[in-house]
């Protein structure tokens, strides 16, 4: 079949739907997006150019990942920093891969891996990746209460049952649309963490030399670091989110039938790696700065061991300024709302399409009723885990080792994929160089987990 043939030409045997019973009524041009409002203010019209990928990268630098970086800055100082630059092109590929697979098939990663793969391949990938993000959204949660503490005198274990309330009466009640804006707002408040690590007054000759030279130090510890790095910033729930979101922003423009979002023109590529390109910049900056600001206060100042997210800030308080407290609990908090309904909607999405059930965002709690439950019972599931007496931090740092060793069976699975002409078509399998990034990706994370075990 060649997949470059325009979607509204493609045989009827595509015509099986993801939202059964749905009769949409087209666009005139489906594959034009509307343009930005002129009205807009510069901000949002560089917001609504963004899609996906911006929102992906930003909930990459969800709170496990901001723990990570700063139980790494703390107890190493700027050793780690190289890890940001290295890892931008294998994040890109791995990414872009995904969203390209859900594009060039038209349906997310779960319902490939169930149309093409045999079931014990599937399941156990899908069982993993949902106890991964229960416990990830479960810390994340926590972070959350922890960074409201900050500003509001009210104990943690009583902060985050309204922090779960809000966050699934936005996801369930709110469209499509309306969550996207919201979680591109979210993703600024990342931007607290450049503006604390400012603050910070680093040595920048020797922040230079840090991420430009590859270091290593002999300690476990490190070794656990670098893992816990890989495993958050290429995490399993990112790449079914990825696809999942290319297949959504379909279903906005109305081409809700499967027939209908089968294939992908070159522009549309284009568009979709500049969009994931610039998410995953943004997610490697954030990690940076973390990096930076928590190497030239805490690491400095000889607190090695983060335990909390208030002890992270009141940390830096005395070191940095009030300011650079408010800005770690304001990024805290963005980045927390903006990742637990990426964690959970990542296995909602996973398990109803592995199933065959109706499921996004963009569909009516009545109509996709196993997707909002799953949603559902992994944020309550996620919210038990903080009444278990676990460090909030230390749930983030395993949780983000346990990512690392998750994630390189799904990376082999997702290459299979994206180099099958079966399932992509000739000409949208990937290149050489995408093949290269995303096989490096797999080998680093493989032996980043393989040395860990064996240590």
């Amino acid at each position: 079949m060649n997949f470059s043939t325009p979607r509204t030409a493609l045989i009827p045997a595509f015509h099986t739907s993801i939202r059964t019973g749905e009769q949409p009524s087209l666009p005139d041009n489906p594959s034009k997006q509307a343009k930005p409002d002129s009205k807009r203010g510069p901000l949002r019209k560089i917001l609504a150019l963004l899609g996906p990928g911006l929102i992906t990268g930003a909930s990459d630098d969800d709170p496990s990942g901001i723990a990570t970086y700063m139980s790494a800055g703390a107890a190493f100082g700027y050793q780690t920093l190289w890890t940001a630059p290295l890892t931008f092109p294998l994040m890109l590929a791995v990414q872009y891969t995904c969203a390209k697979i859900g594009m060039v098939t038209g349906t997310g990663l779960a319902g490939v891996l169930r149309e093409h793969y045999s079931r014990w391949v599937l399941w156990p990938a899908l069982a993993a990746l949902v106890i991964a993000n229960t416990i990830n959204a479960g810390a994340d949660i926590g972070a959350i209460a922890a960074a409201l503490n900050l500003f509001v005198p009210i104990q943690v274990t009583l902060l985050v049952v309204p922090v779960t309330i809000l966050i699934l009466a936005f996801q369930i009640l709110g469209s499509y649309r309306l969550l996207t804006r919201i979680f591109k707002w979210l993703a600024l408040a990342l931007l607290a963490y450049i503006g604390a690590a400012i603050l910070a007054r680093p040595d920048w000759g020797a922040v230079l030399k840090a991420s430009l030279a590859p270091s290593w130090n002999p300690q476990p510890q490190y070794l656990m670091t670098l893992v816990a790095i890989l495993g958050t910033t290429i995490s399993p729930y990112l790449f079914f989110w990825q696809s999942n979101q290319a297949v959504e922003e379909e279903v906005e423009m109305g081409r809700s039938r499967r027939w209908q979002r089968v294939g992908a023109e070159p522009s549309e590529l284009k568009m979709a790696f500049w969009d994931v390109a610039i998410g995953m910049f943004f997610c490697n900056l954030v990690f940076y700065f973390v990096i930076v600001a928590s190497g030239a206060t805490l690491h400095r100042a000889g607190q090695t061991s983060i335990e909390t997210a208030a002890q992270a800030a009141s940390a830096l308080e005395p070191l940095a300024g009030p300011w650079a407290k408010a800005l770690f609990g304001v990024g805290l908090i963005g980045a927390g709302l903006l990742a637990v309904p990426v964690l959970t909607g990542s296995s909602a999405y996973a398990v109803s399409e592995a199933l065959g059930r109706p499921y996004g965002l963009s569909e009516k709690p009545a109509r996709a009723p196993l997707f909002y439950a799953l949603i559902v019972l992994g944020t309550l599931a996620g919210l038990s885990l903080n009444y278990l007496g676990v460090s909030p931090i230390r749930a983030l740092l395993l949780t983000a080792v346990l990512n690392g060793l998750l994630s390189p069976p799904l990376l082999v699975l997702i290459l299979c994929v994206a180099n099958n002409p079966k399932i992509m078509g000739r000409e949208h399998t990937n290149g050489p160089l995408l093949n290269l990034c995303a096989g490096l990706a797999t080998l680093a994370m493989l032996a980043a987990a393989a040395a860990l075990v064996l240590s």
